[in-house]
């Protein structure tokens, strides 16, 4: 591993990854114990703390166990009683690290795990159907919001991608990602599964960004993805998408983006929670 670790080793990037796989399939270990006894594990990222507390409350009121992970620079929030906290940066140490990261692992720790960004909120409706759709989705199955950029990029297929904007993925599905190196982290034509260089030609004709490896598994490889329609949740999530207002803090474009402070000097969490009639969760 270099001296200087670059961020986007933490951020689910094979382009700045260098550690080995088998400290990754080691650290899984630990994080599989700790959910032994979770069936259902909803991953919420804290880069905020009054944000991760109001997700770990709406995934329990829709029967799932938020499983909280933190950006290190902001570190963990309250938990709710039946949260469980899992450090995935312990074994690494990373600067900063993202949910992509276990994400892309999630194989190696749990039979199923659904997932959200963590500046989406959503109407209990969206929410309750967004948890029953994951609830019956088969193993070998997953399921991911598509995103196509747009009608200006809706001809430009080679950067579509699934979106980790929320979803679910399961064991099987996940490993198959995996082993055909086209999952969830950017410049998946580095990923160390693809070794044929033909095959890294072809796979460095599409975006880097993360999850079109997703879309390339179910187009080349014949994966079963659900898709959930951006329309029912775009409403929720709080991100410069769409606000032309949105004001970006240093470094927005890098891994070392300034994500807890934008989310709260963009949006007030209170007025989002009544927009969307959750507010009662944030008592």
């Amino acid at each position: 591993m270099p001296d200087v670790i670059d961020p986007k080793a933490g951020t689910g990037d094979w382009k700045g990854f260098h550690t080995p796989l088998e400290q990754i399939f080691e650290a899984a270990q630990d994080w599989k114990r700790q959910l032994a006894a979770v069936t259902k594990p909803w991953l919420c990222w804290n880069v905020s703390h009054r944000w991760s507390y109001l997700q770990q409350k709406l995934v329990r009121h829709v029967g799932w166990t938020p499983v909280v992970g933190c950006d290190p620079r902001v570190g963990f929030p309250p938990l709710i009683p039946e949260a469980v906290a899992i450090d995935f940066n312990e074994a690494f140490h990373y600067p900063v690290m993202w949910p992509m990261f276990p994400l892309e692992f999630a194989f190696l720790f749990t039979g199923r795990l659904a997932f959200w960004h963590a500046d989406l909120l959503c109407r209990l409706p969206v929410l309750e159907q967004l948890a029953k759709g994951f609830e019956v989705l088969h193993d070998g199955q997953m399921s991911a919001v598509l995103d196509k950029g747009g009608v200006r990029n809706s001809f430009h297929s080679k950067s579509h991608r699934f979106w980790e904007l929320c979803g679910c993925t399961t064991r099987s599905a996940s490993e198959n990602q995996f082993y055909n190196g086209a999952g969830w982290w950017r410049s998946f034509a580095l990923h160390p599964k693809c070794v044929l260089a033909e095959e890294r030609a072809r796979r460095q004709q599409y975006s880097w960004d993360s999850g079109v490896g997703i879309l390339y598994w179910k187009n080349n490889y014949k994966g079963a993805v659900v898709p959930v329609d951006v329309r029912l949740v775009k409403e929720g999530h709080c991100s410069e998408i769409g606000k032309r207002d949105y004001r970006a803090a240093a470094n927005h474009k890098e891994a070392i983006r300034d994500l807890p402070s934008e989310l709260d000097m963009n949006y007030s969490l209170d007025e989002v929670a009544a927009r969307l009639g959750i507010a009662g969760f944030l008592k």
